[in-house]
This record gives C-alpha cells, structure tokens and sequence, in this order.
C-alpha cells in the first residue's frame, strides 16, 4: 500500500485513513500539526529562549549556513543543497523565522529565504 500524499510504501498495519485519504504516519502527523510561520507567541517565546543562550540544532546551523553561502534561496533548492524532507524543513524554517533568524523576501516572482 502507498501513501496518498508522498507514495511511500506502508505496511498494513502503518496505515491511516483521514478525510478520504490512506496516509503514512509521517503524512498523518504533518496533517495533524500544520506549520505556522506567522504566530506573534512563538516569536515572543523563540526570541526569549535565544535570549537566554539557547543553541541552535545542527540542521539550523547547516540551513543558516546555505543561506550565508547563496545570499538567499528559494525554498525547493535549499532542500535539495539540505537534503532533507520538505515538510521537515518547513518546520526548521517556521522555527528560524520565530527565533528572527531569516526571513522570506521576493526576488522578482519567486519567494526566496535569506538572513533576517
């Protein structure tokens, strides 16, 4: 059986049906529990933790060095130069935007990230 939302395989008992769709559990979870980069309390509370000498993982380390490299990346390059799973990387992303660390920005039509 395959996932709907990413055709990985799953195994019969990996299953989840949600809203008509049979997911993998990775796909169920990221339904469940959406990014959201625009949310004044995660700021707050992002900002405060860095404040306090909070360390960054090694995933936002390697994301703020490629843009450090490039100048700026639209979001599809950046993961595959990361090699990581886009949902993954919103994550990291929505994380880095809430700690002030980089931003989005438009470079002529494309959205492109960049340092803050």
């Amino acid at each position: 059986m395959k996932c709907d939302k990413c055709s990985c395989q799953i195994e019969r008992s990996g299953e989840t049906e949600y809203m008509g769709q049979i997911l993998c559990e990775d796909c169920y979870m990221d339904v469940l529990s959406p990014v959201k980069t625009c949310d004044p309390w995660a700021v707050y509370t992002a900002k405060s933790m860095t404040d306090n000498g909070s360390t960054l993982t090694k995933m936002q380390e390697n994301i703020l060095g490629v843009l450090k490299e490039t100048g700026g990346i639209e979001l599809e390059l950046l993961t595959k130069k990361i090699g990581i799973k886009l949902s993954d990387l919103q994550r990291e992303i929505a994380t880095l935007r809430h700690m002030e660390k980089i931003r989005a920005t438009m470079k002529g039509d494309k959205k492109v990230f960049c340092l803050w």
